[in-house]
This record gives structure tokens, C-alpha cells and sequence, in this order.
């Protein structure tokens, strides 16, 4: 704890002071042009890997990067959907991503046998949304005791499932067919820093020029 209180300290003393008149800006209000739904992983940065300043992003954060589909009356999930509606509908953000990562812990949660999910009632529940993840991976996957392809392939299929999830809210896919909003997949490596981009035109993530 001392650490993040020393942190708070060097933060008014340096990067606050760098960004004064940013932060004098943004007292009233935020414009942020992206929202940015990514894991609730420590080790995933969404500002530190975009270089993005405040007022940027407006950010979500949730296990395993999970959009909720579109429901008309929803009575869950709602801390998601709230903050996916607030920021097309009240900031008008130009962009969406969903950004994924390597090493995911929820991703992989998404096996757990059933005494594990069972101690993790929560957690059980909400990577219901991701059951559709798992039964595409299984479709694809030729080897199922290569871990790693398996790792790799829930990742980035989740991403893919999550962008599908977003465009079934209908003010969502109004503002995409009118190409008043776009949107991204992201595949962030912990390990190298690298991060790959959904190709639509090909179906592949590429690395990020």
C-alpha cells in the first residue's frame, strides 16, 4: 500500500505538473474518440499500450475482455452494457476495441472443470458468455493436448466473438453499416509488447506497423 500512496504523491509532482493545462481542459467534460473493452488482467495497460492521454479512452474492463449480447431489458451484466451504451450513445466515441491478450487467465478459465467453476459462483456465470468461445475453438482445434494452440486460439476467437456480441446492439451496427463507427480487434503479446490487429479483408491478426 505505502507504494501506491508514494505513487499518488509523484503523480501530482511530475505527471500531473507535465499535463497541467490537459487536465484544466478536461474539468468539465471528457471526449474520449475510443472505447476500449479489455481484460481486467494487471498486466494489461490499455493506456501504457496505446500511448493514449487522459480523456482518450473511455475504458471497460471486465474478465476475459466478454461483450453480454444485446437484450432489450437487461437484468444482468449491466455494469458492461451501461458503459458500452454511455459511451456510443451519450460521447459519441468514433471507435471501438476489443482488446484481448496473451496468457489470459479468464480465456483459459473458460475449461475449468465443473468443481472448480462451482467455487467461483461469479466468475461461473459470467464466462457463460464465452460458451460459444469454447465450441469454436473445438471446431478448429485439431490437437486438443496442444495447449498452446489451444491458449492462442481461445484468445483470439474470443476477440472475434466479442466484436459479433457488439454488433448486436442496434444502435451499434446503425452507427458501423453507416461508417460512423469502427471497430478493432486487438491481440496484445504480454511477452514481446507486440500488439496484432484484426484484418478483416483476410480473416487474420497482423502485427501492428
Amino acid at each position: 500500500m505505502q507504494r501506491l500512496l508514494d505513487g499518488l504523491i509523484k503523480f501530482r509532482q511530475e505527471d500531473y505538473e507535465k499535463h497541467k493545462t490537459l487536465f484544466s481542459k478536461l474539468k468539465r467534460k471528457q471526449e474520449p474518440h475510443t472505447l476500449f473493452i479489455a481484460c481486467s488482467d494487471s498486466r494489461v495497460m490499455p493506456e501504457m499500450i496505446t500511448k493514449s492521454l487522459p480523456g482518450e479512452l473511455f475504458v471497460v474492463r471486465n474478465v476475459a475482455n466478454l461483450v453480454p449480447p444485446y437484450r432489450e431489458t437487461h437484468q444482468e451484466y449491466v455494469a458492461t452494457t451501461s458503459a458500452i451504451e454511455y459511451a456510443v450513445k451519450a460521447l459519441k466515441v468514433e471507435n471501438i476495441v476489443v482488446c484481448g491478450h496473451s496468457n489470459c487467465g479468464g480465456c483459459a478459465a473458460i475449461y475449468y472443470s465443473e468443481d472448480i467453476l462451482n467455487t467461483l459462483p461469479d466468475t461461473k456465470k459470467w464466462l457463460e458468455l464465452a460458451e460459444n468461445v469454447k465450441k469454436r475453438v473445438m471446431i478448429h482445434l485439431k490437437d486438443e493436448n496442444d495447449k498452446y494452440m489451444k491458449e492462442w486460439l481461445t484468445e483470439q476467437i474470443n476477440i472475434l466473438e466479442q466484436i459479433k456480441h457488439l454488433l448486436t446492439y442496434p444502435y451499434i451496427k446503425e452507427k458501423y453499416l453507416k461508417k460512423e463507427l469502427n471497430i478493432y480487434g486487438f491481440y496484445y503479446m504480454i511477452e514481446t509488447g507486440e500488439v496484432f490487429i484484426f484484418n478483416y479483408e483476410n480473416g487474420a491478426f497482423e502485427l501492428s506497423n
